[in-house]
């Protein structure tokens, strides 16, 4: 019984003529009548009652036919498998990330990724999160990592968060400590003091901002307007401390001096989004399952 003779056979009993059914698998009439036979002759029985102008299943067509498009469907499932792995080998990921988690959580997954799968090219684009939702929402992107609450929340995305990260002042070591030197200082301690801030649309600024206020006072700037990497360096020459995910302190290292916020502290959730209309690419899933799992 060959693989063949059951998708013409399956077509015949589908369209109930064989003319309709050569058309439909692409073949021609004589040889899928051929075909038809051959197999009734491995069978030892007949699958059509053949009349003119009228094609029914006999007793045995009937028993075959279920079992016939079971096998078509689950050989169709291997094909998606294999090629679905095959493209692990090749291919892209277009990933979304703010910048903060560009420098504190992507690298050591990103890597481990691409230990595993070094034939998929990943093309990163840093941005705030009311810039990665419309993206992802214009097909540009199949995943971001967004703070949550979105900026405009959309049931055109689905989200799953992936962590929630504590934020920390960093400061320079060569400047006085924040808060006196205590091993720890409250959101109240940062007035007075001069913050280097992000600039506008910076998903920490407005966090830190929205703090200081809710702690009674108005931030003092001693310079602002940068992306993650400026504002480190600013720190690092002593102009100001700044509010960083835990995360990008611990990975920035040297030159500077990490003071955890008292309880209940300041931290921020992280999802992972994609377009809730479009299934992500196998290999967009695969980047998704380490992510999820880090």
């Amino acid at each position: 019984m060959q693989f063949q003779q059951l998708q013409y056979f399956v077509a015949v009993a589908e369209t109930r003529h064989f003319t309709r059914a050569a058309d439909v698998v692409h073949v021609a009439q004589p040889s899928l009548s051929q075909q038809i036979k051959a197999l009734e002759r491995e069978l030892g029985a007949d699958l059509f009652l053949r009349a003119r102008g009228n094609i029914t299943l006999t007793d045995a067509g009937e028993a075959l036919l279920p079992l016939a498009r079971r096998i078509l469907a689950d050989a169709e499932t291997a094909r998606q498998e294999v090629q679905e792995l095959a493209q692990l080998r090749s291919g892209r990921v277009r990933l979304g990330a703010t910048p903060s988690l560009c420098t504190g959580l992507l690298p050591d997954v990103l890597r481990a990724f691409h230990d595993r799968y070094p034939g998929i090219r990943l093309l990163i684009e840093e941005g705030g999160s009311h810039d990665l939702v419309r993206e992802l929402a214009r097909g540009a992107l199949d995943l971001a990592l967004v703070v949550l609450p979105l900026p405009t929340p959309s049931p055109a995305l689905t989200t799953v968060e992936v962590l929630r990260e504590d934020l920390v002042v960093v400061s320079s070591p060569e400047a006085p400590a924040p808060g006196g030197g205590r091993r720890t200082v409250g959101v109240p301690d940062l007035e007075g003091e001069r913050l280097v801030m992000f600039r506008h649309g910076y998903d920490l600024r407005e966090l830190t901002v929205a703090a200081c206020r809710s702690a009674g006072f108005e931030p003092d700037f001693a310079v602002e307007g940068g992306e993650m990497d400026a504002v480190l360096g600013f720190v690092r020459a002593g102009l100001g401390v700044a509010v960083v995910p835990r995360m990008v302190a611990v990975r920035a290292g040297a030159g500077l001096r990490v003071t955890p916020l008292a309880r209940p502290g300041l931290s921020r959730a992280i999802a992972l989004a994609h377009r809730s209309d479009v299934a992500p690419s196998r290999a967009a899933r695969e980047l998704q399952r380490m992510l999820l799992e880090r």
